[in-house]
């Protein structure tokens, strides 16, 4: 971690939304680690990831709030005093945004703007992190893709996380909130959710791994994608949150470099020690919004904040299928809501 971002953290109120989900439970840990004072903020809603389990080693250090971040007049008072302001709470099921747009669009628009309202009037000198997605460009006219590739994202979940991405900008461009958006692509790694497709492919996949299951490839797995390691995207968020340099501006995050799905899973089998997988024809509801393959270029946030990846996919698998071997029982069901 960079010096800079080591000090910059130290006694800063720090609010995370969606805190008690994959990434933000982990951010927590990294801010909580820093010396920050951090501030969990969480609805809670159903098959999103959100895990009380995720924040067990450090529960005693972190203060957290069940709050739906919709709730204009809960952020207002949540937001006051709070220096960054990690905005993570977010639906990002591409199957389910289609299935229910109008669910999607309060989710990933309603509620960004909701906390952007919130600190305009209340703390517009809060720096807001905007968590988006390599989903708003759609099918990629090149490869790989950069930061000026135009935006036509194939589902309603990416129409709508553009408009929360451009929200960020929008109020650091017009109100001075100073605000950044971080492109994620495909995040993986400890405490994401592994009951279901929800939030990434990869999830379910060690699931079936660790259960001695059969994975099922759709088409020929030939498609490219690109992983970032969680500890990764941990500190490319720590980076924007420290440097004015990030205001108002988009980056990308990425990979090493791509691989294949067929290849990622034969290297995930290697790493587990045992598994299959078959290839399967397209659902006709994932064919239809299928962006083929798909890898990102981070040269502009390498160039100005000094991020890259540094786990490699091999020993980021590793660190992931021994974590839920250990810790199965806290993520292969929800019984903890009952």
């Amino acid at each position: 971690m960079q010096s800079n971002v080591t000090d910059f953290y130290v006694g800063k109120r720090v609010m995370v939304t969606g805190g008690l989900g994959f990434i933000g439970s982990n951010l927590a840990e990294c801010l909580v680690n820093l010396g920050a004072e951090v501030l969990l903020v969480d609805s809670l809603v159903r098959d999103t990831g959100a895990n009380p389990h995720n924040i067990a080693p450090i529960r005693d250090r972190v203060t957290t709030r069940t709050v739906d971040v919709r709730d204009v007049l809960a952020m207002e008072r949540l937001v006051v005093g709070q220096e960054v302001i990690f905005n993570l709470a977010g639906q990002v099921s591409h199957l389910d945004s289609m299935r229910d747009p109008f669910t999607d669009l309060d989710i990933n628009c309603r509620a960004p703007l909701s906390l952007l309202e919130a600190c305009r009037y209340r703390n517009p000198g809060a720096k807001v992190i905007f968590a988006s997605t390599r989903q708003i460009y759609g099918k990629p006219d090149y490869l790989p893709v950069d930061e000026r590739h135009l935006l036509h994202p194939t589902d309603v979940n990416g129409v709508n996380k553009m408009a929360g991405e451009w929200y960020h900008v929008l109020y650091y461009n017009v109100y001075g909130v100073p605000a950044c958006s971080l492109r994620l692509t495909n995040t993986y790694g400890p405490r994401m959710l592994v009951r279901n497709n929800r939030q990434t492919f990869i999830g379910p996949f060690v699931k079936q791994i660790v259960d001695g299951q059969e994975i099922e490839l759709f088409g020929d797995g030939a498609q490219l994608r690109d992983l970032t390691y969680i500890d990764d995207v941990c500190e490319a968020f720590l980076l924007a949150g420290a440097s004015d340099a990030a205001n108002g501006e988009v980056f990308n995050l990425g990979g090493s470099e791509p691989i294949s799905l067929r290849d990622l899973t034969q290297l995930l089998i290697e790493v587990a020690g045992g598994g299959s997988y078959r290839l399967v024809p397209f659902p006709e509801d994932r064919k239809a919004i299928d962006i083929g393959s798909f890898y990102s270029d981070f040269t502009k946030i390498r160039r100005t904040l000094g991020w890259k990846p540094r786990v490699s996919l091999r020993e980021g698998l590793e660190r992931t299928v021994a974590f839920y071997r250990e810790h199965r029982t806290a993520y292969w069901s929800d019984e903890w809501r009952n």
